[in-house]
């Protein structure tokens, strides 16, 4: 009776999966049909600007026949610009939304940078506790620290690279992953076995660069005790009058700054 039981629990099991995976093969399908429409768009724009170009400039082109053909090409540029500007910003969302994904997806992860790629490969787990025994005792007593996941990050950007690769934790809740950046901010230096390493949070590539683009930024507003923070995942806040102000990219920084003054003289050198 309990393996017939174990059997149909089994078989409603990979049902359910294999439902899930007809799904998601359905969602990806739908994305991969838009992304090829949004590119065979683009590709159509820059193939008609490239016979504009090139009848603009066709040195045998006589001069009535240029001025009719500049109309029309002027008739059909300005029928194409729309698209063109829809067909970006269409992409951009689509790039924002993966981006947002990933993001998503490495949303409780911890990277550890500088840990010997010679310690303990087999047992990351157990590394990642002795850390935090090391480092945070306290937070060990209050997190049931359950690590899900823990590995290596393949070195694809630079194989001859000396410094060893990182370690991604992927912890069960955000939170957990937060207390414990917070306690490594706070401690200054954290160590494994004496040696300096340094935790932290886990973004996409895009969203990593993003971040980076804000230091210089963040270190002059931090001179000026404007108290910046780097909010999850790419976002600048400061305050400022009084007031908190937040700003997802440097654009919109920029046209702030113009009406203050005194934020317009410490930035314009930077932004």
């Amino acid at each position: 009776m309990e393996d017939i039981q174990f059997r149909t629990t089994l078989l409603r099991s990979l049902k359910n999966c294999l439902e899930a995976a007809d799904k998601l093969n359905e969602i990806l399908n739908k994305s991969n049909e838009t992304l090829y429409v949004m590119i065979k768009n683009q590709l159509e724009i820059k193939h008609t600007r490239t016979e504009i170009t090139n009848i603009i400039q066709t040195p045998n082109s006589r001069p009535e026949d240029c001025k009719n053909q500049g109309k029309d090409l002027k008739c059909k540029e300005a029928k194409n610009t729309q698209p063109e500007k829809q067909n970006e910003k269409r992409i951009r969302k689509y790039e924002d939304s993966v981006r947002s994904l990933w993001d998503s997806l490495k949303r409780t992860n911890i990277r550890i940078i500088g840990v010997p790629e010679d310690e303990r490969e087999q047992d990351i787990e157990n590394l990642f506790e002795e850390i935090m025994t090391e480092n945070f005792p306290y937070l060990l007593k209050e997190i049931d620290l359950q690590v899900q996941e823990a590995q290596r990050t393949p070195n694809k950007r630079n194989p001859k690279r000396t410094t060893p690769s990182h370690i991604i934790i992927k912890t069960p809740r955000a939170k957990d992953k937060e207390r414990i950046l917070k306690a490594a901010r706070e401690r200054n230096s954290v160590t494994y076995k004496g040696v300096p390493i340094r935790l932290s949070a886990d973004f996409s590539t895009e969203t990593l660069q993003a971040r980076r683009e804000w230091q210089e930024i963040f270190k002059v507003m931090n001179t000026k005790n404007l108290q910046p923070r780097l909010l999850y995942p790419a976002k600048l806040s400061f305050r400022t009058e009084g007031q908190i102000k937040s700003f997802t990219d440097k654009k919109k920084l920029k046209e702030f700054i113009t009406t203050k003054p005194v934020l317009y003289e410490m930035l314009k050198g930077i932004l």
